[in-house]
């Protein structure tokens, strides 16, 4: 060993002499503040979160049931389920689609949840990698959502991220995305934006763009559109259409 580190680790362990004062302990780092909660057009901004490409394709029942409000027609009945290995647990993400679809500006519809068969229509956040697979023969890439088959298939990117058609609004933009797949459920095509800056139908592809229009989450902002109110369209309606 060295004489120079020889006397490096004897100072080191040298103790303090008598009547010295004692050493102050460290300071410890102070943690950092927690961002500040967002706010967007007035309204209180949920956390974005990472979302894998792919989770484990398995889907999460989320567990219980969930009344419609008040209508006179049968009610339409869905499940809410969540691929395994998202950073969401069925529960918070049936809490908020059955909110939206039960929104007095949303379908004129009665939305029934439950966890079991049968069903007219499934709402299941999937992973980007596995909504291109479920959604095929469409072409969704990694970053939309689509309705096929008997499920609006959300791509849970759009959904933890939004979309840069509504900026940082996450909160509308999660309502546009379900009012528009179960748009197709309920048999609605899709629509072109009417006139600049006017609101856009929810029907329009507003995940890809506003098309001059301005963004607008909801089925009914002035009137109920039309639909089929026995919801025959659910077990007959064929087309596929991507959002």
């Amino acid at each position: 060993m060295s004489s120079a580190l020889t006397l490096a680790l004897i100072t080191r362990a040298a103790p303090a002499p008598p009547g010295a004062p004692a050493p102050l302990p460290e300071t410890p780092r102070a943690a950092r503040p927690a961002a500040p909660p967002l706010v967007v057009n007035g309204r209180l901004q949920p956390a974005t979160r990472d979302v894998p490409t792919r989770a484990s394709g398995r889907y999460l029942i989320a567990p219980g049931t969930d009344t419609p409000r008040h209508h006179r027609h049968r009610p339409v009945r869905y499940l809410v389920e969540v691929e395994k290995g998202l950073p969401f647990t069925p529960r918070e993400f049936a809490r908020d689609v059955h909110r939206i679809l039960t929104d007095p500006r949303g379908w004129p519809a009665g939305f029934q949840r439950t966890d079991r068969e049968p069903v007219d229509l499934r709402v299941s956040l999937t992973s980007p990698a596995v909504a291109r697979r479920h959604c095929r023969p469409l072409d969704v890439g990694l970053r939309l959502s689509c309705w096929q088959g008997s499920r609006a298939v959300i791509n849970a990117t759009r959904w933890a991220r939004g979309a840069a058609s509504y900026g940082r609004d996450l909160a509308t933009y999660r309502e546009y995305l379900i009012n528009h797949e179960v748009g197709h459920a309920l048999g609605h095509g899709h629509r072109t934006c009417p006139g600049p800056g006017r609101p856009a139908p929810v029907m329009v592809q507003q995940s890809i763009s506003l098309y001059g229009c301005a963004p607008n989450p909801w089925p009914r902002r002035h009137a109920s559109p039309r639909i089929d109110r026995s919801h025959s369209a659910l077990a007959t309606v064929l087309r596929r259409a991507v959002g």
